[in-house]
């Protein structure tokens, strides 16, 4: 296993996966040109205060932006609540009818509004309000901003250290929570990567976060893709359809790779994959049995989403834990995710 030193990782050139000139565009994302509502930033004698809906914030420092919007920290100035603001263009934006609404709602909005649905789910990030900008040609979402927390892109990049398997499986523990109710509550994310996971580098609490480039889960196939290329599932490619629940479980056996190895599985890992002969020194049978599961290339072979946390691999916490415990050690591994009401 690696150490994280490096700024970036990429697919190497050799085994980069084979990408047909011929493949449908994603209908239900930005173009990749679209520009982002952008804030203009504040002189240091300046506030930026907007009011959104009945609540006034301060607009701070820009946090993050992508192709579907520009996120800054903000202040809530009712209770000093910080928060996250999202700008998203709307030029583009699929809008969907959902009950309780008379006009038709961002689907990112709507799809941030049934994975919150139900009890809280910390490993959810939380939407706080939103608001749609007819006149600006763009929609704002007030969401929930954890502190401290990074992505998990800066947390594994900057880490310094062997990422072992204990910290791989907190991580993924949390991932695969998230996935898994966001998929029970009908919500398909489509972009699980680690750029779109917030960690709390304390406690290893992750939050999922982005749902721009999701969709309603349904049982019929999507034909056309939304998200990162490097974890598009191999079905869409030879066949031009894909599930989103095998979907999911795909790009959860990819995210593994990533954050243990930096880089993505070549053709060569993905060929032994499909064999069930593909081992790594250093990983245990359990982890590699795992990736053998979610990287099946037929997505009738992968394990299904919501067995995916019954994986052995989890199940060894469970011992280490109890070990931990006999030998009175504090620092024990935690990995039941309970819902908070």
């Amino acid at each position: 296993m690696c150490k994280f030193n490096d700024d970036s990782f990429q697919t190497p050139v050799d085994d980069a996966p084979d990408m047909s000139d011929d493949v449908p565009e994603a209908s239900d994302g930005l173009a990749e040109d679209t520009v982002a509502p952008q804030l203009s930033q504040p002189q240091d004698d300046e506030r930026t205060i907007m009011e959104i809906n009945s609540l006034s914030y301060e607009i701070g420092d820009q946090l993050g932006e992508g192709g579907f919007g520009t996120v800054y920290a903000a202040t809530c100035l009712e209770d000093d609540r910080q928060v996250a603001v999202k700008f998203a263009s709307s030029e583009y934006a699929k809008y969907v009818h959902i009950d309780g609404y008379s006009r038709p709602v961002p689907l990112e909005v709507a799809l941030q509004m049934f994975a919150n649905q139900g009890p809280r789910v910390p490993q959810i990030i939380e939407l706080l309000d939103w608001k749609d900008e007819d006149e600006d040609d763009y929609y704002i979402m007030v969401l929930e901003r954890p502190m401290p927390c990074q992505s998990l892109h800066d947390y594994l990049r900057n880490y310094t250290g062997t990422i072992d398997e204990d910290l791989a499986r907190i991580i993924m523990g949390e991932v695969a929570f998230a996935a898994q109710i966001c998929c029970q509550r009908g919500v398909f994310h489509r972009d699980i990567k680690l750029e779109n996971l917030l960690i709390n580098p304390g406690t290893l609490e992750v939050k999922l976060i982005d749902f721009g480039c999701g969709d309603f889960l349904t049982s019929a196939g999507y034909t056309s893709f939304a998200g990162t290329e490097e974890y598009r599932p191999p079905e869409y490619e030879m066949y031009g359809v894909y599930h989103g629940e095998p979907a999911t479980v795909w790009s959860l056996g990819i995210l593994l790779f990533v954050i243990l190895f930096w880089e993505y599985p070549s053709r060569r890992d993905l060929r032994m994959i499909s064999k069930n002969v593909w081992k790594k020194e250093g990983l245990s049978e359990e982890c590699c049995d795992f990736i053998l599961c979610c990287l099946q290339r037929s997505p009738r072979k992968r394990i299904e989403l919501q067995k995916v946390s019954l994986h052995d691999w989890f199940k060894m916490a469970d011992v280490e834990n109890n070990n931990r415990t006999i030998m009175g050690q504090s620092n024990t591994i935690n990995l039941t995710y309970n819902t908070e009401t």
